[in-house]
C-alpha cells in the first residue's frame, strides 16, 4: 500500500525500517545487507532523506551512521502510516489452516 505514496522501492524500504525502529542506527552497507538492496541506491536515498530532515547522519571515522530524526515534523504520522500499512498487508494475506501447515 505504501508503494502508491512512496514510489521508490529502495526509499520505501528505508522509510519502513527507520519508522518501525526509530532507535535503529546503521551505515550504508549494514542497511544494504538488511534490506537486500544495492549500497549505491541506498546511499542516494539516505542522502535524500537526510536532506529533507527525516534522518540524521553523523560521521564516525570514514563512515556515516544514519539514525531517525524523531523531531521530524511528520515523524509520528509517518510511523503510524507505516505500521498501519503493514497491518493491512498482513490482514489481507490468506490465513493458513493447521492442516495446510502440517503438509
Amino acid at each position: 500500500m505504501l508503494d502508491v505514496f512512496i514510489t521508490s522501492r529502495v526509499r520505501r524500504k528505508i522509510v519502513v525500517v527507520y519508522a518501525k525502529y526509530p532507535d535503529f542506527r546503521t551505515h550504508v552497507r549494514g542497511l544494504a545487507k538488511l534490506i537486500k538492496e544495492d549500497p549505491g541506491n541506498i546511499q542516494r536515498e539516505l542522502r535524500r532523506l537526510e536532506k529533507v530532515g527525516f534522518l540524521h547522519a553523523e560521521k564516525q571515522g570514514n563512515t556515516r551512521i544514519y539514525s531517525t530524526n524523531k523531531q521530524f515534523p511528520i515523524f509520528k504520522e509517518l510511523q503510524s502510516i507505516v505500521i498501519k500499512s503493514q497491518q493491512h498487508a498482513n490482514s489481507n494475506r490468506p490465513k493458513r489452516t493447521t492442516s495446510e501447515i502440517s503438509r
